[in-house]
């Protein structure tokens, strides 16, 4: 019997309706105290038809936040507004996992306490902007993070992950990804450190992974994924190792028994065949769940299921605006298209207000 992105799929203890995956998608919606509101719970409540749903990034702390209007998941009242949206999500049949993020050099003085600097693994600035005071303008000059503040943003990640569950998530995604804090560790390019964080593969390798395990400890490898992206330069990052960099990785990531990989294949957003990459090869040393991501249609998606290059396809900007993307690709309908404008803050308009296929063919 031939698979199909529309069948039932275990992970973990989880069973999926389908096998179409809800990527992140930052909206910068956040209310006062960078706290998720109603209309988050019913943006998230609208696309709970996917197998499942991976939130927005979410910092873990007011130093790991990079944009303006990002929630948190550090807060009591954050857990709160999260517990709205879980049950929106679990309302609906739907299952979802919080993203957690620090993004490290990616942020703003405005955005710090005190307006301090960011923080990162070297004190190299970020070639790229940031939206802040409802605007985008560059990143500001990093600092390097001290070898004894390591353990705290760790303790971070973890007290996130127990925080996630607390607000009824059934999972969290570590975000290893797209050039923030802990991608910046792995790669050479951005990070010059000469103690046990920098310099060989391993050392690079060891925030994230150290990161993974205490989220692993804390909730469970049932209920942790993490997202790379081994050669997108997102964010200004590059390596001059990027297979023996995230073959290694893999491995260790497959020991700790997490429940999912969520690779960015290629550049972020752009394209796929950005430099040389056998993606093949994490997909083989990883025993677990592999999320394919970037690029991705029904065609290609359904390809590489036929040919088991991934078991899960994450589909990003398609729900911004067609919030039952499953039925849409099932059915065969028309994706209907994106405004530009309202993707980032405001309220409503572009949010919540994109109708599904059948009330929008009754209009």
């Amino acid at each position: 019997m031939t698979k199909t992105l529309f069948e039932p799929y275990t992970l973990g203890s989880l069973t999926l309706s389908n096998r179409i995956i809800m990527a992140p998608l930052t909206r910068n919606r956040a209310g006062p105290g960078f706290v998720p509101g109603d209309l988050t719970a019913e943006y998230y409540g609208q696309r709970a038809s996917a197998g499942l749903l991976i939130s927005e990034a979410t910092q873990i702390s007011q130093q790991g936040q990079g944009y303006q209007d990002t929630p948190g998941i550090y807060s009591q009242a954050q857990i709160d507004g999260w517990r709205k949206v879980t049950a929106a999500v679990h309302a609906k049949g739907g299952r979802i996992f919080l993203q957690l993020w620090h993004v490290g050099r990616v942020s703003h003085v405005d955005l710090q306490e005190n307006g301090v600097a960011p923080v990162a693994p070297s004190a190299i600035r970020a070639e790229t902007k940031t939206f802040v005071n409802n605007s985008f303008v560059d990143v500001s000059e990093p600092r390097a993070l001290e070898l004894d503040e390591l353990p705290g943003i760790v303790d971070d990640f973890r007290k996130a992950a127990a925080n996630a569950v607390a607000a009824g998530f059934d999972g969290v995604e570590v975000h290893g990804a797209n050039g923030y804090l802990l991608d910046q560790f792995a790669k050479d390019g951005v990070n010059i450190r000469k103690d046990a964080y920098g310099g060989s593969i391993e050392n690079r390798a060891r925030l994230m992974l150290e990161v993974t395990a205490s989220v692993v400890e804390e909730i469970g490898a049932e209920r942790t994924g993490i997202r790379i992206s081994p050669v997108s330069p997102a964010n200004g990052v590059s390596s001059s190792d990027a297979q023996a960099q995230f073959d290694y990785i893999v491995d260790q990531l497959d020991a700790l028994g997490i429940v999912y990989i969520h690779v960015v294949e290629g550049a972020t957003g752009g394209p796929r065949d950005v430099t040389p990459f056998d993606f093949g090869s994490l997909r083989r040393r990883f025993g677990n769940t592999y999320i394919a991501n970037n690029g991705y249609d029904l065609e290609l998606a359904t390809s590489y299921l036929t040919e088991g290059k991934a078991d899960l396809f994450a589909f990003g900007r398609p729900f911004i605006a067609n919030p039952d993307l499953v039925d849409r690709l099932q059915t065969g309908a028309p994706l209907a298209q994106i405004n530009p404008a309202t993707i980032y803050g405001g309220g409503a308009a572009g949010y919540t207000d994109y109708p599904a296929i059948a009330a929008a063919s009754r209009r």
